[in-house]
């Protein structure tokens, strides 16, 4: 320990520039998770929000929300398990020179999908909503009137409430006939019984039956199947599996070159009697040091950079995942020391101080 600190404040800008690297590498890996959490929230907060344990749509839906539809009164209802219908589609809500593409969702306000406002007051006519707090950041309000793309029918925002985004987009919520209106135009009397799907809340998801030309499905392989969730996700998570990789060798790279720089003193130190294991020992616990202390940087800087982003910025910060990249970027690190130990482990002293 005393020898790696020692050579630490002796040769402070060799280390500081070891420091940096891992700093970088923690920061950029402590950013991607946070960003890679923002989206997985946004893609699934609503989903989230209705907690519930499973949906059931039609079999040929391919477990997409929006391509299910199927008349509400198809399904059996079974004692123990709560039922809450639910309508969805996508369009672009726009009110003045604000436009937004939104998620609407028809409910049943009696339901347990109804969501908690957070201010204003809840629907209580057909053609009010309450909306994605979100929206607030792009010039939406209370009381605005916001007009629909490819139909004549308004809405009126009554209210807003937390965490209400479906696949990125700010979802409004109404009620199923506001839901038929707007999908269905003048046809909607015709169409008043028609739903996407049913959220259900059961302690186990085999007590649901469903005719055989609609499908139960669990909240996560509902979630899985959201259209690029996987896809963005995987990408994400590679990005950060490959900066352990290219950590790993950074480390490796610079010890190696330190190591090698020092052929001739650590032969010096093994004739006078320290042996491999210690002089090892030493370049491991200098290794720990730089990069415990790169990675707590790299973790402040993230954390102070999440303070100044905006609204807009999908990052969200799990500090277990944090920790747990953390301690796998502080354990490849030490892995990078390896090579450097293997070449101390060969140094024959008498070469090396030119015998």
């Amino acid at each position: 320990m005393f020898l790696a600190w020692n050579e630490i404040k002796q040769n402070k800008l060799r280390f500081a520039l070891v420091i940096g690297v891992l700093l970088l590498v923690a920061y950029l890996v402590f950013f991607l998770s946070g960003l890679a959490n923002g989206l997985k929230t946004m893609n699934r907060a609503a989903v989230d929000k209705w907690d519930g344990d499973g949906i059931i749509l039609t079999k040929e839906s391919d477990m997409n929300l929006q391509q299910s539809s199927f008349k509400n009164d198809e399904v059996t209802k079974k004692n123990g398990v709560k039922y809450a219908q639910l309508g969805a589609l996508n369009t672009i809500a726009t009110s003045g020179e604000d436009s937004k593409g939104v998620a609407l969702f028809g409910i049943d306000p009696d339901e347990f999908i109804m969501p908690k406002v957070t201010e204003g007051k809840a629907f209580a006519a057909d053609g009010e909503v309450i909306a994605a707090d979100s929206l607030r950041d792009d010039g939406f309000k209370l009381g605005d009137t916001l007009k629909l793309s490819s139909t004549d029918e308004t809405l009126k925002i009554t209210g807003f409430t937390d965490n209400a985004k479906f696949n990125a987009a700010p979802v409004l919520y109404g009620s199923l006939t506001t839901y038929q209106k707007v999908r269905f135009s003048g046809g909607w009397k015709q169409n008043k019984d028609r739903i996407n799907g049913y959220v259900v809340r059961t302690k186990t998801l085999d007590k649901v039956t469903a005719p055989k030309q609609l499908e139960v499905i669990s909240n996560q392989s509902f979630i899985q199947n959201l259209p690029g969730y996987k896809e963005q996700n995987l990408t994400l998570n590679f990005m950060i599996y490959f900066l352990f990789a290219i950590s790993a060798f950074i480390v490796a790279i610079f010890l190696y070159v330190l190591t090698i720089q020092k052929v001739s003193i650590f032969g010096v130190l093994k004739a006078e009697g320290l042996s491999s294991s210690f002089l090892a020992r030493s370049v491991v616990v200098q290794t720990a040091i730089l990069a415990l202390t790169g990675i707590l940087i790299g973790f402040g800087l993230t954390v102070l950079t999440g303070l100044f982003l905006p609204p807009a910025v999908p990052v969200a910060f799990n500090y277990l995942d944090m920790l747990l990249y953390g301690t796998v970027l502080f354990a490849v690190s030490l892995l990078g020391a390896v090579f450097s130990v293997l070449t101390i482990v060969r140094i024959n002293p008498l070469k090396a101080i030119g015998g």
